[in-house]
């Protein structure tokens, strides 16, 4: 393939600094984690940060943090990676999937319609970098018609006396909400750093805590490091201390916790993210916007407004007048140029998994329009101005060929 779709960013900073750590001898949850979490939680504005070793960690982490449990709803976008559901699942609790509005979040108005008296949980996502509407959703949740439906199980449920947000930001670390960054926009926010995010460890993730009274997030951290350690009262860099080696474990935890390894990574990339990162990729989504938006057909992704700002991870081309088999023919001439690309994502009503379980995709129209039009094009740091053209030239190209 003439052009990846998203490779990661190595270059010798980020492997002198993992070599730093390999020279160290703590490659485990230490040092460079913990400063990692501390520089997070500066950047994002909110309480606390735990870093954990997925997004898909953090989120399943929460969850269970908050109480949910079988015979609970948890509400979820039909259009996100199956991630955001399978969490829910593994809780033994119900995904209720909404469909989504034409800029690819989730609909207020139909999570308003899906609430139910045994809601929990709201999982907002913001697909591709482009934040939520969070104050609709945050004042949902405190309205007060919608707070007397609410039925607390756990004492979490009854401190906070409504349903949760918890948003899955896997996306969008660096987007901002009407001034305040993703990760200070509600209750609880999850971050991924996959290989294939804008910031990466290799895998990774992290726990922005922003909880309201009467919660204290930093003691909430304090508990979350032990439930992400096996319930594990200290972890491996407490007991390195003179005569500490005695732990307790009071609860059977989880095994969630991010390595030095990874957060070494994630120092270097988040020293440098706002000033080299994000001004690399706005640059490339400028760059298909300036030259897409000539061609009638191309619908171009909303990634900024009066009050969003995008931290453009995926560039969402839509083809308009198409059906999904034109977009996958589409697709294999794109790839037949050298250039690869994707699609953000195969809604989960279309999954074996959750279709076996019931769930239509034509109970959601706009999650499966946005999908069955959508190419998701080449964006990452190493993408030049000339492998854009490419890229430019193998859409343009393709789509003409197929409408020609």
């Amino acid at each position: 393939m003439k052009i990846p779709f998203s490779p990661p960013r190595m270059d010798k900073k980020i492997i002198d600094e993992v070599i730093d750590t390999l020279n160290s001898g703590w490659i485990t949850t230490g040092p460079k984690t913990k400063l990692f979490e501390k520089n997070i939680t500066a950047y994002g504005g909110h309480h606390a940060t735990l870093c954990t070793s997925s997004g898909s960690a953090g989120l399943e982490l929460m969850l269970r943090w908050f109480g949910v449990k079988e015979g609970d709803e948890v509400i979820v976008p039909a259009l996100t990676y199956s991630a955001t559901a399978n969490v829910v699942v593994h809780c033994g609790a119900k995904p209720v999937f909404v469909d989504v509005q034409e800029d690819f979040n989730i609909s207020v108005e139909e999570i308003k319609k899906a609430i139910t008296e045994k809601t929990k949980v709201i999982i907002p996502v913001d697909l591709a970098g482009f934040p939520c509407d969070y104050d609709k959703i945050n004042a949902l949740v405190k309205d007060k018609r919608i707070r007397k439906r609410f039925q607390p199980e756990t004492k979490e449920q009854t401190d906070l006396g409504r349903i949760l947000i918890l948003a899955d930001a896997a996306h969008s670390i660096g987007a901002y909400y009407k001034g305040q960054r993703s990760g200070n926009l509600t209750d609880l926010t999850i971050f991924s750093f996959h290989a294939v995010k804008n910031l990466t460890t290799s895998e990774g993730g992290a726990v922005c805590l922003n909880l309201p009274e009467p919660f204290d997030n930093e003691a909430l951290y304090n508990y979350l490091c032990i439930k992400a350690l096996h319930g594990q009262t200290k972890d491996a860099l407490a007991k390195t201390q003179i005569g500490n080696w005695q732990y307790d474990v009071i609860e059977a935890g989880y095994k969630y916790n991010m390595t030095d390894i990874q957060a070494s990574m994630g120092l270097v990339e988040l020293q440098r993210y706002d000033e080299d990162m994000l001004v690399k990729r706005k640059h490339i989504f400028n760059s298909y916007t300036r030259a897409l938006s000539n061609y009638d057909w191309a619908q171009i992704p909303l990634y900024e407004d009066q009050d969003k700002r995008s931290s453009y991870h995926v560039y969402l081309l839509r083809i308009k007048d198409i059906d999904e088999n034109m977009r996958n023919r589409i697709m294999k001439f794109i790839f037949n140029k050298g250039v690869a690309v994707n699609v953000h994502f195969i809604p989960l009503p279309m999954l074996s998994y959750y279709k076996n379980k019931g769930y239509d995709i034509n109970d959601y129209p706009v999650s499966y329009d946005n999908y069955s039009r959508e190419i998701s094009l080449p964006v990452y740091y190493d993408l030049t101005d000339k492998m854009v053209e490419i890229v430019i030239k193998a859409v343009v190209d393709s789509v003409e060929e197929n409408f020609g």
